[in-house]
């Protein structure tokens, strides 16, 4: 048994903690062998929020800072990057990651930039007809964007082309290190085992600290050590495709068999049949074993072929999202907040009829179903034993002024309502909807772009047989 190659999982969000890659960086500058660090940056929210200009912007500044902190030492070490950095124009962050290593006085990487998810205007309409849920998501000429969860083999390609960095749009999670495992191993497109390991050990380390610890925390039952200094995942893959999970020495948190399951089983909808764009995952056999502190065994993960069509997401312009909230503390708090709700739904009712009106008291059931404000719950251990409680009335609509309309009238509960509001808080920003759709795998173009100081120095589509349904 050889391990063959080492993985850093240094994001699990766009939000996500910088330092923390840093510690992953230095453990594997100090190792051998092919080493990789890669960023998960792109969910589904994130896509949508960047859809705005000035959020694709912060997007960026969040992404250079990110790559700041590890760019000069993997350089250094030949430590390999790939990130699904691209929720922007993707071609603009070679220049960009181009423009930081002057910045830095490190040396300039190869940078490929994986495209072909952007689908925007390539939807077969038969395939848009199909998508669920709300009356407002037929009304297509407010789609403004469409990106596809493109597969693990154009990451491979592009470090089979010399690639130092490889940024990607929206891109399936786990496809993030198994195309280091595909470039590394020079796996098949139909080594279905081999590819399930790949698959399995991004799905792992793709959501960063929540592996370690995060997420998982709790005091009472599920004790974490140092929570504050929590160390990201690392995943060794053997030539037997065996993953081995670590974190850097001297790190918080922790890598036990119940925080490995409990990632393990995040965001599956069926163990045995976990669909991605390169295999089909079957985690229903998988063994996980402690191996000494922090380290545990992952093994025997079984792939079966992958679907032929791609998951993609639409996104959908809303119109406006307004949100006010005011606090009630002190004897009865829950009540007086009930009252403030009693007198919004009736005063919405009169001024306010189109608009729909979610109502929420925040400390007694907000993170419910129900929408509390129609009723007090039944339970009556949930009223009276509230002593800080804060209202939060939340409306949509095309109509921005109605929607700022109805949230002023909520700050009016200051010198309007029952006693003892205050601490409003209104946000209006505009409101996008996604949903999801599955398009033919076969529809889908992937090119790969070369840059080399910020310059494009090739540009080749993906090769077929890496693509291609066996």
């Amino acid at each position: 048994m050889k391990i063959r190659l080492k993985v850093g999982g240094c994001a699990g969000f766009a939000g996500d903690r910088y330092d923390a890659a840093l510690a992953v960086a230095q453990t594997l500058a100090n190792e051998d062998g092919p080493r990789f660090l890669v960023f998960e940056t792109l969910a589904e929210r994130t896509l949508a929020l960047s859809q705005d200009p000035s959020a694709r912007a912060a997007r960026q500044r969040m992404m250079l800072k990110r790559l700041s902190v590890v760019l000069p030492l993997c350089m250094a070490s030949g430590i390999k990057i790939v990130g699904n950095f691209g929720s922007w124009t993707p071609h603009e962050t070679a220049s960009a990651i181009a423009d930081l290593c002057n910045t830095l006085d490190c040396a300039q990487p190869k940078v490929a930039v994986v495209t072909g998810d952007d689908l925007i205007g390539k939807v077969p309409a038969d395939v848009l007809k199909t998508l669920p849920g709300d009356a407002e998501h037929e009304d297509f000429n407010r789609l403004i964007s469409a990106n596809a969860y493109l597969g693990a083999f154009p990451i491979a390609e592009a470090f089979d082309h010399g690639a130092d960095i490889v940024v990607t749009g929206r891109i399936a999670d786990p496809a993030l290190v198994l195309g280091p495992m595909i470039h590394t191993l020079q796996l098949a497109p139909n080594h279905w085992d081999a590819l399930a390991c790949g698959t399995l050990a991004g799905h792992l380390i793709e959501c960063g600290g929540q592996v370690s610890g995060g997420y998982f925390a709790d005091p009472v039952t599920k004790p974490v050590p140092n929570l504050a200094w929590i160390g990201f995942p690392i995943v060794d893959i053997t030539d037997d495709f065996i993953c081995h999970l670590r974190k850097p020495e001297n790190t918080g948190g922790c890598i036990t068999r119940q925080t490995v399951i409990e990632q393990l089983l995040y965001e599956i909808h069926d163990p045995a049949s976990y669909l991605t764009p390169d295999v089909v995952l079957d985690l229903s056999q998988v063994t996980v074993t402690e191996c000494g502190q922090d380290k545990v065994l992952v093994s025997s993960p079984k792939g079966l072929p992958k679907p032929d069509s791609l998951k993609t997401t639409l996104c959908f312009e809303a119109g406006w999202y307004g949100e006010t909230e005011i606090s009630y503390a002190g004897l009865h708090a829950d009540s007086r907040g009930l009252l403030a709700i009693e007198v919004i739904r009736e005063r919405a009712a009169m001024l306010f009829p189109d608009l729909p009106l979610r109502c929420d008291l925040v400390g007694v059931s907000s993170v419910f179903a129900s929408n509390v404000g129609m009723a007090p719950p039944d339970d009556p251990e949930w009223l009276g034993n509230s002593h800080d409680v804060r209202v939060r009335v939340a409306t949509f609509s095309d109509d921005k002024a109605q929607v700022a309309a109805l949230c002023a009238d909520v700050e009016a509960l200051y010198t309007n309502g029952p006693a003892g509001g205050g601490g409003v808080r209104i946000q209006l920003t505009p409101r996008i909807t996604t949903g999801s759709v599955m398009v033919p795998a076969s529809s889908i173009t992937t090119q790969i772009a070369m840059y080399c100081n910020g310059k494009a120095i090739e540009i080749s589509p993906v090769r077929q047989e890496a693509i291609c349904h066996d």
